[in-house]
């Protein structure tokens, strides 16, 4: 069974840092590419970012460029998203999910992406 879950997710005042964790269990994860989506209270889930098995593919949110980052560390079978210059609008639920089969990673609209964690809070405010 695969399963994946998020931590790190805390309330924090804009400007300021977070770094969320996603361990994934049931495969391995070198051989998949994986992302993280996020859902604000009352809008709809929307991609943040993604990394392919072999980091050909990264990518992200227009709006989290330059200040999110996101990496894996395959042999801790876990995927991270640095979080910095945190600002009201990043306030949501953070998901991390699988498109699986998938090696690298489709766009944020695809329905591929089918395999999720329990999400973490993130809440930014002054």
């Amino acid at each position: 069974q695969v399963q994946l879950v998020e931590s790190g997710g805390d309330l924090v005042e804009p400007g300021k840092s977070l770094r969320l964790s996603c361990e994934v269990s049931g495969l391995k994860l070198r051989y998949y590419a994986i992302g993280w989506f996020r859902q604000a209270p009352g809008k709809e889930r929307e991609g943040v970012s993604c990394i392919s098995y072999d980091y050909d593919t990264t990518y992200y949110l227009d709006s989290v460029k330059g200040r999110f980052t996101i990496s894996r560390d395959n042999a801790k079978s876990t995927v991270y998203l640095q979080m910095n210059n945190l600002k009201d609008e990043d306030t949501g639920v953070y998901y991390c999910t699988l498109p699986l089969p998938l090696e690298r990673c489709p766009p944020f609209s695809s329905d591929i992406f089918s395999k999720w964690g329990q999400g973490t809070q993130v809440t930014v405010s002054s």
